[in-house]
């Protein structure tokens, strides 16, 4: 008789015999369980591969691929970028440089004249940010109209560099799109949504703006009245005055408080 290491009672050589039978038969036990399901693993990604080769070829179904889980990173789910395909926003100081940058290229090639100088865009966009609206595509800047508050019922000289505040004019003193986007109807649709904001903003009641001749008949399309000659000159250059009024249903809720 023997005595098992760490157990209380003694026991015989046939039952140690036993014992050791029984666990041999238990591992192998265990690894043909092991082996039968690395098996079946293998089986099911073969049948997948085989069944998705069926469904792609019959003209009558579509192939479909099985997704791998969330928790799995892989290169064809995960996102290109993380900014916004599109989006229109207020401007921001440090926007001012893509802004100017955008505003020389399109004014100096055509007329000598830059509407805003670099300080003069960062004056306006720091006072009245509200005013502003830049459109923006993968967080590049391709658009943008710069405003400000007016108190007169006509544009004067000094408007081109001051701003009133809590006024119901707003005098709209740049429009430029990005030499790039240009000729795509791009101007069009930011100064349409320039408008739907300024409807919005309470007491804006209407939008003033100068331009040279030629472009008349774009406001003109956007709803802009003529008004005749502008009292504003820069340089040689002289301007008509245009008006849009925003005063209609979205301004008689506002001033009936609904």
């Amino acid at each position: 008789m023997v005595r098992e290491a760490g157990v209380g009672e003694w026991v015989g050589p046939r039952e140690m015999w036993e014992a050791q039978k029984k666990e041999v038969r238990a591992c192998k036990s265990r690894q043909r369980v092991s082996q039968r399901e690395t098996l079946m693993e293998k089986m099911e990604q073969k049948g997948c591969m085989i069944m998705t080769q069926q469904v792609s070829s019959s003209p009558f179904l579509k192939a479909f691929y099985l997704k791998m889980p969330l928790s799995v990173s892989s290169p064809l789910r995960q996102r290109r970028h993380t900014l916004p395909a599109s989006e229109f926003r207020n401007l921001t100081p440090q926007d001012a440089i893509s802004v100017f940058e955008i505003e020389r290229e399109a004014f100096i090639s055509v007329s000598g004249e830059c509407p805003l100088r670099l300080d003069e865009v960062l004056n306006f966009i720091g006072q009245c940010p509200e005013l502003s609206m830049g459109w923006f595509e993968e967080g590049q800047l391709v658009g943008f109209i710069i405003g400000s508050g007016w108190d007169k019922e006509k544009l004067a000289q000094e408007a081109l560099t001051r701003h009133m505040p809590n006024t119901p004019t707003v005098h709209i003193h740049v429009l430029s799109v990005h030499r790039h986007c240009r000729q795509q109807g791009k101007g069009s649709i930011l100064l349409w949504r320039y408008l739907q904001y300024l409807r919005c903003l309470p007491g804006v009641r209407r939008t003033l703006l100068v331009c040279e001749k030629f472009l008349v008949p774009f406001y003109e399309k956007a709803g802009f009245k003529d008004k005749g000659p502008s009292a504003i000159t820069v340089g040689a250059l002289r301007f008509r005055e245009m008006e849009y009024t925003l005063a209609g249903l979205a301004y008689a809720r506002r001033k009936s408080n609904c």
